[in-house]
């Protein structure tokens, strides 16, 4: 076997596993009875006070609230999309709304935060 032979197999191999981690990053929830849930099961919400893409939810807020987070490296998938928070952490978007989780769901299937103050939503796709 030449070096040239084990550089290309060595190249093969490292592309191969990294596929699978490349595949999950860009689907950052998946349908479950119906609604969105991201990869722990837990309901994901849209807020009614979101506008054109950014994030009315700060401080108090996305503490109960919490951001559905991206990494910097993520990008655009179907309907989904990468925003940037005003504090410049990233954040998933699905049709242009920002999404997020909620502290009283304690386990996955809960959706304690539908209709909450009347502006937040879970999810329906």
């Amino acid at each position: 076997m030449t070096y040239r032979t084990v550089s290309w197999k060595a190249l093969l191999v490292s592309a191969a596993l990294a596929l699978p981690g490349l595949a999950s990053a860009a689907e950052p929830a998946m349908t479950k009875d119906g609604l969105l849930v991201d990869h722990k099961g837990l309901t994901l919400y849209t807020f009614d006070k979101d506008a054109d893409g950014k994030s009315a939810c700060k401080d108090q807020c996305a503490i109960n609230w919490p951001p559905l987070k991206a990494e910097s490296t993520d990008t655009k998938a179907g309907d989904w999309t990468v925003i940037t928070r005003d504090d410049q952490t990233s954040q998933w978007a699905y049709k242009g709304k920002p999404v997020y989780t909620f502290k009283g769901d304690a386990k996955a299937g809960e959706k304690t935060g539908d209709g909450k103050g009347g502006v937040w939503h879970v999810i329906k796709p």
